[in-house]
This record gives C-alpha cells, structure tokens and sequence, in this order.
C-alpha cells in the first residue's frame, strides 16, 4: 500500500494525518509506530488513532475506521 498515497487522499478530504516513529519505544521493544487521524474542522469528531509494531499494523487498524466513517481511500 502506498502510506503517501493514503495520507494525500485523506488531506483533501480534510483530515490531518500524522505517522510517528518512536525511537524510544523501539529501543525498548515497544509499538514503535503511531498513526493519528483528525478531522477538525470537517470531520469535528473525527479521531482515529493506534500505537503499532509496524506501518502496516497501523493501517491495518485505522483504515477500516476511517472508511467506516464514510472517507474514501485509495487501495
């Protein structure tokens, strides 16, 4: 999956997209990845977020919220 592609197509629908990697947290052998999605101002209630081993893990867990809530994203 294109994680670019994916935080572009929720941009123009007016959700903020953040991914972190934590370098603390993969020193000690924890989710090391975050992905955040927010909404404001278009999508006020709108907050999705996840800690997770992995990029994919993160996607696994937040896009069918996402798409749940109505947000079309790309394959």
């Amino acid at each position: 999956m294109d994680v670019v592609r994916v935080m572009e197509a929720l941009a123009e629908q007016g959700v903020t997209v953040l991914f972190k990697a934590d370098a603390e947290r993969m020193r000690e052998g924890r989710k090391p990845w975050t992905f955040v999605a927010s909404g404001n101002p278009f999508h006020e209630d709108l907050l999705v977020r996840t800690d997770a081993v992995s990029v994919e893990a993160c996607l696994k867990t937040c896009l069918p919220q996402l798409r749940e809530r109505g947000l079309i994203i790309p394959e």
